[in-house]
This record gives structure tokens, C-alpha cells and sequence, in this order.
């Protein structure tokens, strides 16, 4: 990326100096008194002059367009990025509240038929004591 930019530069460059330098040449050789000569000269260099700065300054409003740019990209890679973790959480978090649900019906259940079988446990037991009362009482 940076032997580009180089040789961009290095492009520009060259077409000013040429051109600037043709333009000079063209200048000296062409038959002219000194007075037209320095008026040539100096409207060739404004002219130059003008075409560097209009140069510059198209280079600067890229360069702030770049800038604009990658700005916008960052903050929309960091929006995303953003969203993307909310959204992580949120599914984390219903996950857990459904497996701490499904834990919960677990208990739940579990507690429920520990107390039917203790329940027939102790209906069991009972007529287990009745039984042996019945027979107690019909043997003596």
C-alpha cells in the first residue's frame, strides 16, 4: 500500500517538473522580447502555482472523505459488534432461565412423587398395622 502512495506521488511530481520545465523551455525558445519572456514566465508559474494548490486541496478533501469514511466503518464494526454481544447475552440468558426451569419442574416432580410413595408408604404401613391389629384380635 505505501510503494503505491510512492509512486503516485512520485508521478505527480514528475508531471509538474515536466511540465513545468517544457513550459519554461517553450518559453525561452520562443522569440519574444525579455519583458513578454518574465510576463510568460510569470503567468506559466501562477498558472502552476494554481494547479498545485487546486491539487492540494482536492487531496486534502479525500483525504478527510478517507478519514469520514473509515470513522463511519469503525463505528458501524463497533455498533455490530455491539449488537452482536446483547444478542449473546439475551440467548445466554434465556437459555439459563430455561434450563433453571427445567431443574425447577425436575424438583418439582421429584418432590411430588417422593411424597405419593411416601404417601403409599404410609398407607402401606398402615394397613400393614391394622392388619397385624386384625389378626391380633381375632387370635386371642
Amino acid at each position: 500500500m505505501g510503494q503505491g502512495n510512492n509512486f503516485k506521488k512520485g508521478l505527480l511530481i514528475g508531471f509538474f517538473t515536466g511540465g513545468a520545465l517544457g513550459a519554461a523551455l517553450a518559453l525561452l525558445f520562443a522569440p519574444k522580447s525579455g519583458k513578454e519572456l518574465r510576463k510568460d514566465i510569470r503567468d506559466k508559474s501562477e498558472e502552476y502555482l494554481d494547479e498545485a494548490e487546486k491539487y492540494i486541496s482536492n487531496a486534502k478533501e479525500k483525504a478527510v472523505d478517507m478519514i469520514n469514511e473509515g470513522k463511519k466503518r469503525s463505528e458501524k464494526l463497533i455498533k455490530d459488534a455491539k449488537d452482536k454481544s446483547d444478542q449473546l447475552m439475551k440467548d445466554a440468558e434465556r437459555v439459563y432461565k430455561d434450563a433453571k426451569g427445567k431443574v425447577s419442574d425436575s424438583i418439582k416432580t421429584g418432590k411430588d412423587s417422593m411424597e405419593h410413595k411416601k404417601d403409599q408408604l404410609k398407607d402401606a404401613i398402615k394397613a400393614g398395622v391394622d392388619a397385624y391389629k386384625e389378626s391380633k384380635q381375632s387370635g386371642e
